[in-house]
């Protein structure tokens, strides 16, 4: 009986109903039937939003980043990339994954982010090279650009974490091979993943490098090699 609060979210879910709504009315339909008295349900929920407000810290994120690219923070980005030579789309988001993977494995998991990073800076920066290269970019070619800013992000993520001992990931390890009786410690298993780690970056930098050989071929030839590598770029 006590599992009807999970039919009363997806019911809720699929009639569109307020998430917060039907995850609040789940809650207390658990706890009546689980016996618990209200005042008990309410000291519950309580004690869950006292332990876990750090969760929401990420809305106030939001507006922020959206008053920033409202003046102008993605043509600021575009136009400081603009002026280095050097710069190419592959090498500005290989930094960012160095960056990103190494922040990751030193437990700073919340300087990036597709909503906070990617979106507002990466992708912009990554477009503005290839813009300052080959001029104005149709619009296939910036969504492959866009999608390998976000490839980027999660990749250094999801390797580089795994290197920090305290990660929610490698704790849970932890536990499973406790069951087992397997015989493991977070620091094993962080110098464990650093192979992977450093394996992970050299095959994704080769990706980036990939990334400019294909641009160029795509860009150097004009709208004709343009127009005709849409569909590969799909696919790539």
């Amino acid at each position: 009986m006590v599992l009807i609060g999970v039919l009363v979210v997806i019911v809720g879910f699929a009639l569109r109903v307020n998430p917060l709504l039907v995850v609040t009315v789940a809650g207390i339909v658990t706890g009546l039937l689980a016996h618990e008295s209200p005042y008990d349900i309410l000291s519950q929920f309580g004690a869950a939003f006292a332990k876990d407000r750090y969760m929401a810290v990420f809305v106030a994120t939001l507006p922020v980043i959206g008053l920033l690219e409202r003046h102008g923070l993605r043509e600021q980005a575009q136009r400081l990339v603009s002026k280095v030579r050097a710069a190419t789309t592959g090498r500005i988001l290989n930094a960012y994954l160095f960056i990103r993977e190494l922040a990751a494995a030193l437990g700073l998991t919340s300087i990036g982010g597709p909503a906070q990073m990617v979106r507002p800076v990466v992708a912009p920066m990554a477009e503005g090279a290839a813009e300052a290269a080959y001029g104005n970019l149709p619009h296939h070619v910036r969504d492959h650009i866009r999608a390998h800013a976000a490839a980027v992000d999660n990749v250094g993520l999801f390797f580089g974490e795994d290197v920090f001992v305290a990660v929610g990931a490698v704790l849970l390890m932890k536990g499973v091979f406790d069951q087992f009786h397997i015989h493991s410690t977070p620091i094993l298993m962080g110098l464990w993943a650093l192979p992977t780690a450093i394996a992970v970056f050299v095959v994704h930098s080769v990706r980036l490098y990939l990334l400019d050989r294909r641009l160029r071929r795509w860009l150097s030839s004009g709208p004709t090699a343009s127009s005709s590598a849409q569909g590969e770029g799909v696919n790539a």
